[in-house]
């Protein structure tokens, strides 16, 4: 489905819905999460690419960037990074034009996704997680 009618959305327009969709998302998922910091980019870059193996730079719509809770220590030196979703652009907007899914659901189901793979949720949790906002 293609949407020869409207201009795609921006780098900041997808922000901006990744914040609202944060906003909706159970403390149940969030509760590991510390600051957690929303980047989109158009694609991942090479060395993403190469890591996840990626066929494709469309093949990925998100990536949750952090330390899980077992392996993080209030010791580590200067701190450590904040927890970061990487959302993708571009792949986000090919999957909304050929799904017809409202783009704010979307872009809230990646990041429910990464952020629940990453601390270990099932798709079953995920999806009632979903389902509650």
């Amino acid at each position: 489905m293609s949407r020869p009618d409207q201009t795609p959305p921006t780098l900041a327009d997808i922000e901006a819905l990744a914040e609202q969709a944060l906003a909706t998302i159970p403390d149940e998922l969030l509760a590991n999460v510390e600051n957690l910091v929303i980047r989109v980019d158009d694609f991942p870059d090479e060395e993403t690419e190469q890591e996840m193996e990626l066929e494709s730079a469309f093949d990925l719509l998100g990536l949750y960037r952090g330390v899980d809770m077992p392996h993080q220590s209030v010791s580590d030196p200067g701190g450590r990074p904040p927890d970061m979703v990487f959302l993708y652009r571009r792949p986000i907007l090919d999957y909304w034009c050929d799904s017809g899914e409202p783009l704010a659901r979307i872009v809230r189901h990646v990041l429910i996704h990464e952020i629940g793979h990453h601390f270990g949720f099932s798709d079953d949790d995920m999806e009632r997680i979903e389902a509650m906002g």
